[in-house]
């Protein structure tokens, strides 16, 4: 096997070196970005092939996703696409740190592209491909390990703890149904492992969602095992309903329009029982339907013991109206590149989000960051050092730049009327790399034009 893969039944090497782009053949394997787990180069563009035997179905499913994300992939991106030739279907454009679903070819072969612009950078994928059968004949059964790493929420070091076989998600569009984590509920849900379910009502209809038993491994920003809920058919942070784990059941979720996509993601340590839920497809004007008593969260042999709270009904259309006070452009899109932003922008700085507000269409958000470092302050009056202090920032638009809650950032924006921080819509915002702190120290020492 090429291209630093590793072969079911051969032994792991600790440090296996990953290229930019190779050949792949034979009935499993690792594939990789470039140089992962470290950084993936900038300005490169990586192509590589997988075929397992004839007469079996190529099968890919993500173990570590991080790209530069974006909501719609202009500046690095993965495509996966059913074959090898001209021809061949798309089966999936990803960025971002969401894991995509497991993608399955219609035949023997798969092929990724992986591209990347000339600035930020992040661990790239890494990605399991095995050899099924075909669809008729239903997936394989794998057998489930008990044991995964003994060092939680980080990559490890041994390659050959995955349950290969675990398939979960799909594309749901019957009247009402059913979605549940793998396992269920005979044993907890397998470590290392992405799901989609992508619910579609007919035209005129909305989808309402609601959980059942509910116990995902708890974190208080949900980093590690997590159920994530999207407006639309995209894993678009910008059209996120809400993210959620630990062991209280969420309240029944009801779409503005016609679909909604459900992920869940587990990491590769502890696990827990996974969660049932329901959906049904009704017209908008229709009253919520009652929970039924067979999604209380005791039904199964008592849960944690823990009575679900009483739930609230979230509707989807509250994250995703466009803003009316301040228009919001077509597109987020930021111009230029980290240097040509830093003199244009009244204040520099590197920040974690510690909290998001978007508020309704007709106010402003606001986001609250705490400081990593500060590299132009604008006369903002940060107090020294700037380091762990917070700063609240004035969101205009509801949608743009994209914050998430937890993340670090590049923060370029400008000073108010007020005296405040402002992140407009084209503010440079980008993922926040350690590496990249040299180069704004270096940018910070330089005069700008005009400046003296």
């Amino acid at each position: 096997m090429l291209g630093g893969g590793v072969a079911s039944g051969s032994s792991a090497p600790s440090a296996p070196e990953f290229p930019c782009g190779g050949q792949h053949r034979g009935e499993s394997g690792f594939i990789a970005s470039e140089g992962f787990p470290r950084h993936y180069p900038p300005g490169r563009n990586c192509t590589w092939t997988i075929t397992v035997p004839e007469g079996q179905v190529a099968t890919l499913s993500f173990r570590v996703f991080d790209l530069e994300p974006d909501p719609r992939c202009r500046f690095d991106s993965l495509s996966v696409f059913g074959g090898h030739g001209p021809g061949a279907p798309l089966l999936g454009r990803f960025c971002g740190t969401f894991r995509p679903g497991a993608l399955r070819a219609a035949g023997n072969r798969l092929l990724l592209r992986m591209e990347s612009d000339a600035a930020t950078a992040g661990r790239g994928f890494l990605a399991w491909f095995s050899a099924g059968l075909p669809p008729a004949h239903g997936p394989p059964h794998g057998r489930r390990r008990s044991g995964v790493n003994n060092k939680p929420h980080f990559f490890g070091e041994s390659w050959h703890y995955f349950d290969e076989h675990q398939f979960c998600g799909g594309r749901l569009e019957k009247p009402q149904g059913s979605l549940k984590t793998p396992n269920w509920p005979e044993e907890n849900y397998p470590a290392g492992i992405s799901c989609s379910w992508h619910i579609v009502a007919p035209p005129e209809k909305v989808v309402e969602l609601r959980f059942g038993k509910f116990d995902v491994e708890p974190d208080a920003h949900c980093r590690y095992d997590y159920v994530a809920v999207f407006e639309g058919g995209e894993t678009d942070d910008a059209r996120r309903v809400g993210k959620f784990c630990g062991e209280e059941t969420p309240g029944p979720i009801v779409s503005s329009g016609r679909e909604l996509l459900v992920q869940f993601v587990s990491d590769l340590s502890v696990t827990a029982d996974g969660f049932s839920a329901t959906y049904t497809m009704r017209s908008r004007d229709a009253a919520p339907e009652p929970g039924p008593d067979a999604l209380n969260p005791k039904a199964k042999g008592g849960g944690k013991g823990k009575a679900p709270p009483s739930p609230k009904t979230v509707t989807a259309a509250a994250t995703v109206v466009p803003v009316t006070a301040t228009p919001c452009p077509q597109r987020c899109r930021r111009a230029g590149t980290l240097q040509s932003n830093f003199c244009g922008s009244d204040f520099v700085l590197t920040g974690t989000v510690k909290s998001v507000s978007r508020g309704p269409p007709q106010e402003r958000g606001w986001a609250v960051v705490s400081i990593l470092g500060l590299y132009k302050s604008g006369g903002l009056g940060v107090p020294q050092p700037a380091k762990g202090a917070t700063l609240r920032l004035q969101l205009p638009c509801r949608l743009c730049p994209v914050l998430k809650k937890g993340s670090s950032y590049i923060l370029m924006g400008q000073v108010g009327a007020d005296g405040g921080a402002v992140l407009p819509p084209d503010a440079f915002v980008v993922p926040y790399r350690q590496q990249q702190q040299q180069v704004l120290g270096n940018l910070s020492k330089r005069p700008c034009r005009g400046n003296p």
